[in-house]
């Protein structure tokens, strides 16, 4: 797998941790899954769905890794995760055996993999038959609008940089690719659905200082800019997002979801 620019607990929770959690709950309330279940947690970050997995469904066994060392120690920390395993390893080489867990979910990961399909392929190893591989991926391309808004004014101050959007990047961001890839590992059953959440900012400091952090591909965009392009970026963007009365934001956030049956 790839970490592309995820590293830091602290910032990631900033920027993206805090709507992490929140469609981690929505996401675990479309899956419906049973309770007393053998979770894993594929590409973990810093703990946002396995967090929501053990405060809600009451899991018989929850283990939970990512690549990451500084986002695996930030889950580890986590008091909700008291119970579980976290550790740090690969998605591509689990180091669990065949038919350990009866859900294998993957949050906001797939499409950071070097290869995706091997990837599902292990979360396919590690289930049970009859077990549930699902997973869900930010909407880069559409409905993400706190990322679209930052790359469609990037594109327009200096369009040579529109191949670092993650829209254009990751195809996985669709229903089509994400019920394909999980077709192709065998998986029946397989559906795609729209989990949609409203990111609401107190104001523009809000929404812009995470992007400082450089996390993920937005915040090392930013942190590569010359000073001169990063206030550009900044005053454009603080122009166009949509202000209420208070200087509070509210912007669509969406994520499709996708699970298989094995």
């Amino acid at each position: 797998m790839t970490i592309d620019g995820w590293s830091d607990g602290k910032a990631y929770d900033q920027y993206m941790g805090r709507w992490s959690r929140l469609v981690a709950s929505q996401f675990l309330g479309w899956l419906a899954p049973s309770s007393r279940l053998r979770w894993l947690d594929v590409g973990c970050g810093t703990g946002a769905l396995a967090a929501a997995i053990a405060s809600t469904v009451d899991p018989l066994r929850l283990a939970a890794v990512d690549p990451s060392v500084g986002f695996a120690a930030t889950a580890r920390a986590d008091a909700t995760l008291a119970g579980a395993l976290v550790g740090v390893a690969d998605g591509q080489r689990l180091p669990f055996a065949a038919g350990s867990f009866d859900l294998t979910a993957a949050g906001l990961v797939v499409n950071f993999a070097a290869d995706p399909a091997a990837l599902l392929a292990e979360m396919v190893r590690v289930t049970v038959p009859g077990g549930t591989v699902a997973g869900y991926v930010w909407d880069y391309a559409g409905r993400m609008r706190m990322l679209r808004m930052f790359w469609e004014v990037a594109a327009q101050l200096r369009p040579d940089d529109s191949w670092a959007d993650e829209g254009r990047r990751f195809p996985l961001c669709r229903p089509e690719p994400l019920r394909e890839l999980w077709g192709a590992a065998g998986l029946t059953g397989v559906e795609a659905e729209p989990v949609d959440m409203t990111m609401e900012y107190r104001d523009f400091d809000d929404y812009w200082l995470p992007f400082l952090g450089g996390q993920g591909p937005a915040g090392e965009y930013v942190a590569s800019l010359p000073e001169r392009r990063r206030i550009a970026l900044r005053e454009v963007l603080r122009a166009r997002l949509p202000g209420g009365p208070d200087g509070s934001i509210r912007l669509s956030g969406r994520v499709w979801a996708v699970r298989g049956r094995r």
